[in-house]
């Protein structure tokens, strides 16, 4: 139940604080002055759009706060939170937030801790229940019938089996459909899926040989150049140039020097052995350096050979990979793929008989929840009709009409006969996630005419009372503690207002206000029904337009209200302000 709402620099509310109770309550006030715009902001704080238009000219953000009591029909939202150990300081409340920043940018807050919309959305749903301006309209969109009658049946479970198998059944035909492609198609990759698996084969690549190839090519290129460098390294160790000592010869005398050192001093003789160790690493050092120039050689045919591999590996690679593992790994998918056209038949066949299985379970599925559908429907007609009687719609009939369409690539579905021994043939029936179901609401207006589309037959005033009346049956299913309605009076006049305005009243629970009922009207006979009264207007400071809200307590206030609604206040209309009060005095 919403107990707080805080708007600060949203639309032309600059600061705007509101305080809520259970039972009804109005907001009233001329058009323009921000009413709905205080249900945006509800919205936006329920996990609507974000969009930087609701920012104030000026602010650079716009913030939305609402505090809420949950009770202990609200589960779901204890789950959610402790889930998310997003529990506040108390347990039975929760404090939602919102930020529009100006950038556009968007910050939503569960008890202070940052979430993201998605995880907001989950943790709201089930709390509040807004009714907006043009949601009547929903009901000439045939699409949405399924959804209201599911809603009140309780049929979500039973509607997201179906909804699982028909997706399951979607993946089993886009894999057959890829498997039944044109047969010239599938030659053509056949031809390249063997060519791109022999061509690689063929060239026998192995893990690291690109890097390997790569530092034996350079050797080869520069071979004469690698020697010369180990010829005068050994030259100059040796002393094959004349005219400079040998750096073996003159590190024999420096051993030869520390070793008589060491005699006199033996505390050196540390020098001696490094001396010595040198020694043996410069006869260790040419010995290497004559291998390794034994193995250099000049050989063009083996640098060409070099040179063609490296440039077939580069090949391989600018087509398939940026590495070697990559082109094998691109030659074993390749194969794999080969091999599933190979065995396509055998594919094939095996994801048809999952077709039928899965054509067989959709049938199942989606006839129990037909069959659930049209027991919920007579239902929901009944409760319709009984609140339409109350609406000044007397003898207006609900019809919902169910019926199936068949298709030849649809659903199995064996028709429902109980007579012994009859044996009917299998249908299939076309169907979505939805169901099999292709449901629209009928009406008929006046007692006597028969049951036609909604679309086409009810009125403006008539579509209004009849959503309110399918509103009041689903929100008594479903108990959502919370119930908002933005202009439910639209296209409805003073004698029925007076009729919503009971039916409001009473959907808050009355006396016991157990549920927490919000309406924006313009009707002063609907608006006489509330438990608390909000006056909106909006007023020009310092030339800029703000609203401001004022909760009217005293009963003169909200005669002033009602009269104003009704024309000018005059001492006619306060009088009539006052009858519509002592009327609802007498009701309540």
């Amino acid at each position: 139940m919403l107990l707080e709402l805080t708007i600060r620099n949203f639309a032309i509310i600059d600061e705007l604080d509101l305080r809520f109770g259970p039972g009804f309550s109005v907001l009233t006030g001329e058009t323009g002055a921000g009413k709905s715009i205080i249900i945006d902001g509800l919205n936006l704080l329920l996990g609507s759009r974000a969009d930087n238009t609701m920012v104030r000219a000026g602010a650079e953000r716009a913030q939305v706060e609402g505090v809420f009591r949950l009770l202990a029909g609200d589960d779901s939202i204890h789950a959610w939170l402790e889930q998310q150990q997003l529990h506040g300081e108390h347990v039975d409340r929760l404090m939602i937030s919102r930020e529009v920043r100006a950038s556009g940018r968007s910050i939503s807050r569960v008890n202070g801790v940052v979430v993201n919309l998605a995880l907001l959305r989950k943790i709201i749903t089930g709390l509040v229940d807004i009714h907006g301006q043009s949601e009547h309209l929903s009901l000439t969109r045939v699409r949405e019938h399924v959804n209201l009658l599911d809603r009140y049946g309780r049929l979500e479970e039973d509607r997201a089996e179906v909804a699982n198998l028909v997706r399951q059944l979607g993946t089993i035909r886009a894999e057959l459909k890829r498997l039944r492609r044109d047969e010239r198609e599938l030659a053509r990759r056949v031809d390249l899926l063997t060519y791109q698996i022999e061509e690689i084969r063929n060239a026998g690549l192995r893990p690291g040989e690109d890097s390997a190839l790569q530092e034996e090519r350079t050797r080869l290129a520069n071979a004469q150049q690698l020697a010369e460098l180990a010829d005068e390294a050994v030259a100059y160790l040796e002393n094959q140039a004349e005219a400079v000592p040998a750096v073996r010869d003159l590190m024999g005398t420096v051993s030869l020097s520390l070793a008589a050192l060491a005699r006199i001093d033996t505390s050196r003789t540390a020098l001696r052995e490094m001396a010595e160790q040198v020694c043996f690493q410069v006869d260790e050092l040419i010995d290497e350096l004559r291998r390794y120039r034994e193995q250099i050689e000049s050989n063009p045919r083996r640098l060409a050979d070099l040179e063609e591999r490296v440039e077939l590996i580069r090949q391989l690679k600018r087509k398939y990979g940026d590495s070697i593992e990559d082109v094998q790994a691109f030659c074993e998918r390749a194969a794999d793929e080969l091999d599933d056209i190979d065995h396509g038949e055998e594919r094939i066949a095996v994801l048809e008989e999952e077709e039928t299985r899965l054509l067989h379970a959709i049938g199942k599925a989606g006839m129990a929840l037909s069959a659930r559908r049209h027991a919920a429907a007579a239902e929901l007609a009944t409760a319709v009709e009984r609140e339409l009687g109350e609406l000044r719609m007397t003898g207006a009939r609900l019809g919902i009409d169910i019926r199936h369409r068949p298709n030849s690539a649809g659903a199995f579905v064996t028709p429902r006969d109980d007579t012994p021994g009859s044996e009917l043939a299998v249908e299939r029936l076309a169907f979505d996630a939805t169901g099999l179901d292709l449901i629209e609401f009928l009406i008929s207006p006046n007692p006597g005419e028969p049951l036609k589309p909604m679309v086409k037959i009810a009125s403006g005033g008539e579509t209004s009372r009849l959503m309110l009346a399918i509103k009041t049956v689903l929100s008594l299913a479903d108990r959502i503690p919370t119930l908002v309605f933005d202009e439910i009076d639209q296209g409805i006049g003073g004698r029925v207002g007076q009729i919503v305005g009971q039916k409001l009243w009473n959907l808050s629970g009355g006396q016991s206000g157990e549920r927490q009922v919000i309406c924006i009207t313009h009707l002063p006979q609907l608006a006489g029904y509330a438990d608390t009264h909000f006056q909106v207007r909006k007023q020009i400071v310092k030339g800029r337009t703000i609203t401001r809200v004022r909760r009217l307590d005293t009963l003169d206030e909200r005669v002033s209200e009602l009269a104003q609604m009704l024309g000018e206040e005059t001492p006619a209309t306060r009088g009539s302000s006052r009858e519509i009060l002592d009327q609802v005095r007498q009701f309540k």
